[in-house]
């Protein structure tokens, strides 16, 4: 393709790397000659709460170079509560479409979106329930994955959005072995209600069975609300349509 910059080299390997929402998949993403590339991804998340989100990204020329992007995805979860009448659940369900640009350099990518988000989330305490109106709201997500030396990965990356007033950011280190980035990571989650959550653990990044490509976590957090941690569960994967 005419002026297209050197792809990035990571392990032998010729990848695009990027974070999918809600969804918190590493994408690694082999070179090809489509006009459009296009990701599908899925994540589930579990520990204190559960959440599963899928979705894809395409970008408008190709996701191996610097060019603009789309990002979409959906996702519903629980998570257990205290309210003022005692324990609850809190259900939701969240979708986005955000158009952003993505930078790539010799060392890595960095990415940048924005776009409407919509959120909807029910409360059952026993026999009652309550549903929420629908929120609207604007939400922002970024990224950085950066390789510090050849065999090493680096990755940051936020989403804020103002339809539940919600923050999630994730850092990540990872040491390639056995064709996998394995490491500590750290991740954040905040919204209006109150509810915080703080999680600390161990991942697997960017192995693969076939076509597919996979991320997996597991270690301890921290809720807000909850006297002591608790394990946690992530399980990301991600596919070229």
């Amino acid at each position: 393709m005419p002026n297209q910059r050197p792809r990035p080299k990571i392990a032998g390997r010729a990848p695009v790397l990027a974070v999918l929402l809600a969804g918190q998949a590493a994408v690694s993403h082999p070179a090809g000659g489509s006009e459009i590339d296009t990701l599908l991804f899925g994540s589930l998340d579990a520990g204190g709460d559960t959440f599963l989100t899928v979705g894809a990204k395409a970008g408008l020329t190709s996701l191996a170079q610097d060019g603009f992007t789309a990002l979409a995805s959906v996702g519903g979860g629980r998570r257990a509560e205290t309210g003022p009448d005692g324990p609850r659940t809190r259900y939701t369900v969240a979708a986005a479409a955000l158009a952003g640009y993505q930078w790539v350099f010799d060392w890595g990518a960095v990415a940048a979106f924005a776009g409407p988000e919509i959120a909807r989330e029910m409360l059952i305490a026993g026999p009652l329930f309550d549903a929420l109106p629908t929120r609207f709201g604007l939400r922002l997500h970024g990224e950085v994955w950066a390789r510090p030396s050849e065999a090493t990965l680096l990755q940051a990356s936020a989403v804020a959005g103002s339809a539940r007033g919600s923050l999630w950011a994730r850092l990540a280190w990872g040491y390639r072995l056995w064709e996998t980035y394995l490491g500590p990571e750290a991740a954040l989650y905040t919204d209006r209600t109150g509810y915080a959550k703080w999680s600390v653990g161990l991942h697997g990044t960017d192995f693969a069975l076939g076509r597919y490509s996979f991320r997996a976590s597991a270690g301890l957090q921290s809720e807000s609300g909850r006297g002591r941690a608790c394990p946690y569960l992530s399980l990301s994967v991600w596919s070229p349509l």
